[in-house]
């Protein structure tokens, strides 16, 4: 079905996309299925400088793509379906998906409590297993060449099946890796990790490390890292930090850690001239 998007007000009329996306999985998985669904790509960060306000014609969709943060899903993406106003069709057909290192544990749960708020439901969702990429936590790693080739591989297999029932508006699909023990996951460590840990505090910079290029700053998806054109980086100290790690996994020079535990990890991003896109 061809959809045409009409802009005014910052209303919109047309099948989107709302994601979010630190070092590039979940920006791989989003512009994946908007190609194969003809669906307009919305920037979650970008979208909460404005009034986050949306209308969505009969028979549309409406998708939400995301990281896991802590088995939870993350800050920013909750506080933008806080924040959003919601104006759709009753055939309006509203799905999610969520990439994560391993599983998600109760994401979908609690991310389906947002919608409902919103009186909006998932009619289906998705998980999506992708190379890790958090780091900060004890026997937490990158993957290893060979694990990383193998995800994004099983990964594309399962996006092309997952973009056909998005396509075919298909209801009730739970494809969802939730792992062992997934309220103990999300609801009391996950809990614990995105009430405490969720801060640009532990941030730092080996300045004699650093060439000033200014990367850390362009790949923030919030805007928190000042620096560039000569200056090393620094955080705003705002509130605004994921801890997608972003800035850290895209230094050049490996001088970007957080805290001491990360000196010695590795670091990873998803490339957009890999041959998976």
């Amino acid at each position: 079905m061809i959809s045409f998007c009409i802009i005014f007000d910052l209303h919109y009329l047309c099948n989107m996309i709302f994601y979010f996306s630190g070092t590039g999985n979940t920006r791989w998985a989003a512009r994946y299925l908007a190609e194969r669904t003809n669906e307009k790509l919305f920037f979650i960060p970008e979208e909460l400088e404005g009034d986050c306000h949306y209308t969505l014609e009969e028979n549309e969709r409406i998708g939400f793509c995301f990281p896991v943060h802590g088995w939870q899903p993350p800050h920013i993406v909750r506080e933008f379906i806080r924040r959003a106003h919601f104006e759709s069709g009753a055939t309006a057909y509203c799905y999610v998906l969520c990439t994560c290192g391993d599983s998600i544990g109760e994401t979908m749960e609690i991310f389906s409590k947002a919608l409902k708020a919103k009186r909006m439901k998932a009619d289906s969702a998705f998980s999506l297993i992708m190379p890790e990429s958090y780091v900060c936590l004890p026997y937490m790693y990158t993957d290893t060449p060979e694990r990383e080739k193998e995800k994004k591989l099983q990964a594309q297999k399962d996006l092309e099946t997952y973009a056909r029932l998005i396509a075919e508006q298909k209801k009730g699909i739970r494809e969802l890796v939730k792992g062992a023990a997934p309220k103990l996951y999300s609801y009391v460590i996950g809990a614990y990790f995105n009430a405490k840990m969720i801060t640009d505090g532990p941030f730092t910079v080996d300045t004699e490390t650093c060439i000033r290029c200014g990367i850390c700053a362009n790949v923030c998806p919030t805007r928190n890292i000042t620096g560039g054109n000569g200056l090393a980086p620094g955080w705003k100290h705002d509130g605004s930090c994921t801890c997608c790690l972003a800035c850290y996994h895209h230094c050049p020079k490996h001088a970007i850690n957080y805290g001491k535990r990360t000196r010695k990890r590795g670091q990873y991003y998803y490339e957009l001239n890999d041959k998976t896109k």
